[in-house]
């Protein structure tokens, strides 16, 4: 049965690209009228042009007043949000006593509160309408660690402990949240990440990408698709009672 979310309105931070993009097509291809949000308006709209479901809002979710200003904008135009993807995020990779109070803040500021901002202006009118789907967009970092990116694994960890303090406040009023942890995606930012490693340990680039790869027991990259079935089915009836969990998405990595 093919699903259908024709009477919904969905956010995705952070959808201009990557696993963000996936989602918002995906959800906007179910029917859902889609939201993105994020700080480069070139890459939202470019996004936003791939379905007439999807529009495209600037905003930084760090900034409480401008996530306020986007819900703002985008529920007088659309209707209130039915689901909220918390999806926006970066990573930089530093030894930890090299990591400096900007870089740790600026890494939990996005990953974390961000995601906390994002989603909170959604709770009182999902417990109106007694629906609703909130979904953090983790990763296994969120699950385990990795060397030289403490901030981020930090930051993810907290993620999965935000989405279970929330499934706990909602669990009876109809909303569920979970938090999806994929591993080493193919996005811009797994780029970035082989990147660093070819700058840092002298890799050529493809064995950086297949050290990368080696992670995942089935010996290749997460696509971003992957990534948003998962997103999709947990939008749909079918997956009502699952809330407060952790999907890991990495072939076995984790668990």
């Amino acid at each position: 049965m093919t699903m259908t979310l024709a009477d919904k309105h969905a956010l995705v931070t952070g959808g201009g690209t990557g696993i963000g993009a996936a989602i918002a097509f995906a959800l906007a291809q179910a029917g859902a009228t889609v939201t993105i949000c994020g700080r480069r308006l070139p890459e939202l709209e470019f996004t936003a042009e791939r379905h007439d479901n999807i529009h495209s809002v600037r905003a930084d979710v760090t900034d409480e007043s401008s996530v306020a200003q986007l819900y703002q904008q985008a529920t007088a135009a659309r209707g209130t949000f039915d689901i909220v993807v918390a999806n926006a995020g970066v990573a930089e990779s530093a030894p930890a006593e090299k990591v400096s109070r900007e870089l740790w803040s600026k890494i939990l500021d996005v990953n974390l509160t961000g995601a906390f901002l994002s989603v909170k202006p959604a709770l009182a009118e999902m417990r109106e309408q007694k629906w609703g789907r909130i979904i953090f967009i983790a990763s296994t970092a969120g699950l385990k660690g990795y060397a030289y990116v403490a901030p981020y694994v930090a930051a993810k960890h907290g993620v999965v402990g935000l989405a279970r303090a929330l499934a706990a406040e909602t669990a009876k009023a109809g909303i569920t949240v979970n938090a999806v942890c994929p591993g080493f995606t193919e996005t811009p930012l797994l780029d970035r990440a082989v990147d660093r490693i070819v700058t840092t340990a002298k890799l050529g680039e493809a064995d950086a990408r297949k050290a990368l790869e080696a992670n995942n027991p089935q010996g290749r990259f997460i696509q971003p698709q992957e990534v948003a079935d998962v997103v999709l089915w947990l939008c749909g009836k079918e997956s009502a009672a699952i809330t407060g969990q952790a999907i890991s998405v990495s072939g076995g990595e984790t668990w």
